[in-house]
C-alpha cells in the first residue's frame, strides 16, 4: 500500500504538472558504480540530490529493488548498456508516485507502481510513465518488485517468440532462479508440461513447487537423456534458456521435431556457436529474445503482457518467489548473493518499508 505521508498529501485531481510534495527531501542515498569490479567492491552509497521528473516521467518513492543478473554485469563493466561512472544500478522497483511531470496521463499520486529503467538503486527514482504500470494489490512489494522483469521476459520468451501450446513440453534451465522460476509458473498457467534444470536438490523443491513435473539436476543427471525418457522419446518442444553454453548444446540433443529453443542469456558464462548445420537437420528454430526491445519497438505488446500477469497474480496463478529480503544498506550483498548462483528465486533490496 501506498505510504500513509504520501496518501495523505495526494489529490485525486493534481494536475500533470512537475511538482513534489513536502515530504520529498532535497536528497537522497543512492548506490552507485564509483569504478567496475565485483558488486561488493564496485559500490559506494552516496548522498545526491533527489531527481526531478521532466515531461512524461514521474517519481517514485522506492520501497524495493529487486536485484537482477545485470545488476552484477553493470558493476563489472560487462552489461552490453555501459552507463558512464558513477552510475547507478538497479533495473526494476516497485514504489508510491510522489511527483510527475507535464503530460503524464493514467496514474495519480499515490498510485503503488512497478517500473523498470537502469539506475532505481536509489530512494527515489525518476522513471518515463510509459516504463510504470500499477502494482497488482495481489502481491507484497517484496513479490511484486521483481513482476516486470522476469516474468516479462518469461511471458515474451514463451508466448510472443516460441508461441507454446497448451499440453506442450516446456524445458526451462536455470528452472530455481528467478526469470526460471518465472517461466516454470508462466509455463504451467498456459498448460504446458513442465521439465526444469537445476543446480542442486535443494533448488529442485523450489522447481517442483512451482509447477514442473520433472526435475533434472545439472551435473547429476543427463540432461538430454532425462528429457528423452521424459516425453517418451518426443523430446522439448519449447526450450527456455537463459543459461547457454553446455545447456544450449544439451537442448539441441533433445529437441523435438518443430521444436523452438529460446536464447534468453549466458548466466553460464559461454556464448554458444550456433549449429546451422544441426538446426537443418532437426528441423528446429533458435530464438532470440531481448525483452528490453519491446517497450521501445512494440509498446502494445508490453500493454498486454502487463495485464495478463496482473490478471494471473490476482487469480493467484503465478507467485514470485523470494528467496531473502536484504536492507539498502547492505545492497552489495544482495549482488554478490546473486553472483553466486546460490539463490532460489528473488533477492530483494528493501529500500523503504
Amino acid at each position: 500500500m501506498p505510504h500513509p505521508d504520501v496518501r495523505a498529501t495526494a489529490e485525486a485531481d493534481a494536475p500533470a504538472v512537475a511538482k513534489s510534495e513536502p515530504a520529498v527531501p532535497a536528497s537522497m542515498r543512492a548506490w552507485r558504480v564509483t569504478s567496475l569490479g565485483e558488486p561488493a567492491a564496485a559500490l559506494s552509497l552516496d548522498t545526491v540530490p533527489t531527481p526531478e521528473p521532466g515531461e512524461g516521467e514521474v517519481l517514485v518513492r522506492v520501497h524495493a529493488v529487486a536485484a537482477n543478473f545485470p545488476d552484477v554485469l553493470l558493476c563489472r563493466g560487462e552489461y552490453q548498456v555501459k552507463p558512464e561512472l558513477p552510475f547507478s544500478p538497479g533495473i526494476e522497483l516497485v514504489g508510491t508516485v510522489v511527483a510527475q511531470g507535464d503530460g503524464v496521463s493514467g496514474l495519480a499520486l499515490g498510485d503503488r507502481v512497478l517500473g523498470s529503467r537502469i539506475g532505481v538503486l536509489s530512494e527515489y527514482a525518476v522513471l518515463p510513465a510509459s516504463d510504470t504500470w500499477k502494482a497488482p494489490d495481489a502481491l507484497t512489494d517484496a513479490e511484486a518488485s521483481g513482476l516486470t522483469v522476469a516474468y516479462q521476459t518469461a511471458w515474451f520468451g514463451l508466448h510472443r517468440r516460441a508461441g507454446l501450446q497448451a499440453g506442450e513440453w516446456l524445458l526451462v534451465h536455470a528452472a530455481a532462479g528467478g526469470v526460471g522460476l518465472a517461466a516454470v509458473q508462466l509455463g504451467v498457467a498456459a498448460g504446458a508440461r513442465v521439465i526444469g534444470v537445476v543446480g542442486s536438490e535443494a533448488k529442485a523443491a523450489a522447481a517442483r513447487e512451482a509447477g514442473a513435473e520433472v526435475v533434472l539436476i545439472r551435473g547429476v543427471d543427463d540432461v538430454a537423456a532425462g528429457v528423452k525418457a521424459a516425453t517418451g522419446g518426443h523430446g522439448a518442444d519449447v526450450v527456455f534458456d537463459p543459461v547457454g553454453g553446455a545447456a544450449f548444446d544439451a537442448s539441441t540433443k533433445c529437441i523435438a521435431f518443430e521444436g523452438r529453443i529460446i536464447v534468453v542469456g549466458f548466466a553460464g558464462g559461454v556464448i554458444q556457436a550456433l549449429p546451422a548445420g544441426h538446426v537443418l537437420v532437426k528441423n528446429y528454430s533458435v530464438l532470440g529474445l531481448h525483452w528490453g526491445l519491446y517497450p521501445r519497438m512494440r509498446p502494445d505488446l508490453i500493454d498486454d503482457a502487463r495485464a495478463g500477469l496482473t490478471r494471473l497474480a490476482e487469480a493467484g496463478g503465478i507467485h514470485p518467489v523470494v528467496d531473502r529480503v536484504v536492507p539498502f544498506e547492505r545492497a552489495p550483498e544482495a549482488l554478490a548473493a546473486l553472483a553466486s548462483g546460490s539463490t532460489m528465486g528473488r533477492v530483494v533490496i528493501e529500500v523503504a518499508p
